[in-house]
């Protein structure tokens, strides 16, 4: 049989569609699949209990895919109340299995301390063992405690590798975080030109830390020439995802008439936004000077207020001008 897997999950269709007698179904694979239908509702209603019910027969089993599921269900209350040590007790069991994805739920779980003490340690052994399998999510973060010495010693070097591993697979954090280290010289000689690399592949993909890097790398001419249009454009990017810093920059370009049109009542609306997100509004009222408040205050609140229907995260305390 070419794809026996195909052929159960075709069975058990068949089975629930016409209730044949006799479709006892004691394979771990064919009730997998059973509880993947009740899971994501194809060709049954989706029935999160009944995905338990399935996944729990297959894990069982020794299945470890549905262990893994199982694991998931009861870590997010899924059909099932939610109880981190039986989460813990599924994950375990298929790591066992060397599924990376459990290894990387028990580092999680231990770094967190769910159905756990919280073990610093414990969460990079199990990092380790998934980003060894090559799991980028474990990859970055067996690298992110390199970089802060938690769990093990410090040590860039070794941050730099598995941020190099993560972000080549084109995680986003892991693509900042090497260019970071390439902008600092962390574990590694500094280089603008790569930390552009990485922070534009990152930017690119929407991060918006990695899009107000590579506006200020531009506005500085570090790494690439200086170019205060394609500056502004980053900053323009980060700023509407809520980024405060991006905000501030973003007004001190409206206010400064730099890489755009000069606009007073822009570099006030985003001057605003920054201070709402949490930006210094002792540095932002610099911005202030000269323009008077109360006749762009009315303005400022309707734009912001517009802008809110369609950038949710632009401005995440508060939509009322200062």
């Amino acid at each position: 049989m070419k794809n026996p897997t195909k052929f159960l999950k075709h069975l058990l269709i068949f089975c629930s569609l016409f209730a044949v007698s006799g479709c006892d179904i004691r394979d771990p694979e064919a009730q997998f699949q059973e509880g993947w239908r009740h899971d994501n509702g194809e060709g049954v209603p989706q029935d999160d209990r009944e995905a338990v019910k399935w996944y729990r027969l297959a894990a069982e089993q020794g299945l470890a895919r549905a262990q893994l599921k199982l694991g998931s269900m009861y870590q997010k209350g899924e059909g099932a109340p939610k109880d981190h040590k039986e989460a813990m007790k599924w994950y375990r069991l298929a790591a066992e299995h060397k599924l990376a994805h459990a290894q990387f739920n028990l580092g999680l779980m231990y770094l967190k301390g769910e159905g756990v003490p919280k073990d610093s340690k414990e969460a990079a052994k199990w990092y380790r063992l998934a980003a060894e399998q090559g799991l980028a999510d474990a990859q970055y973060n067996l690298g992110l405690m390199y970089d802060n010495g938690e769990g093990i010693p410090q040590n860039d070097k070794e941050a730099v590798r598995w941020y190099g591993l993560a972000a080549e697979q084109g995680l986003t954090d892991a693509q900042y975080n090497l260019g970071l280290m390439h902008s600092n010289g962390g574990g590694i000689p500094e280089d603008n030109k790569k930390a552009v690399k990485w922070f534009r592949l990152a930017a690119e993909q929407g991060y918006a830390k990695a899009q107000f890097d590579l506006g200020s790398a531009y506005e500085f001419g570090e790494g690439v020439p200086k170019d205060n249009k394609v500056a502004f454009r980053w900053y323009r990017l980060a700023a509407f995802k809520g980024l405060a810093d991006a905000q501030y920059a973003l007004s001190k370009k409206y206010h400064d008439g730099s890489g755009v049109s000069q606009d007073s009542l822009m570099a006030y609306v985003w001057a605003n936004l920054a201070v709402a997100n949490g930006y210094d509004v002792a540095k932002a009222s610099e911005l202030f000077d000269g323009i008077s408040t109360e006749n762009y205050k009315i303005q400022a609140q309707t734009l912001i207020t517009q802008w809110l229907k369609d950038y949710p995260n632009l401005h995440r305390s508060t939509n009322k001008a200062q």
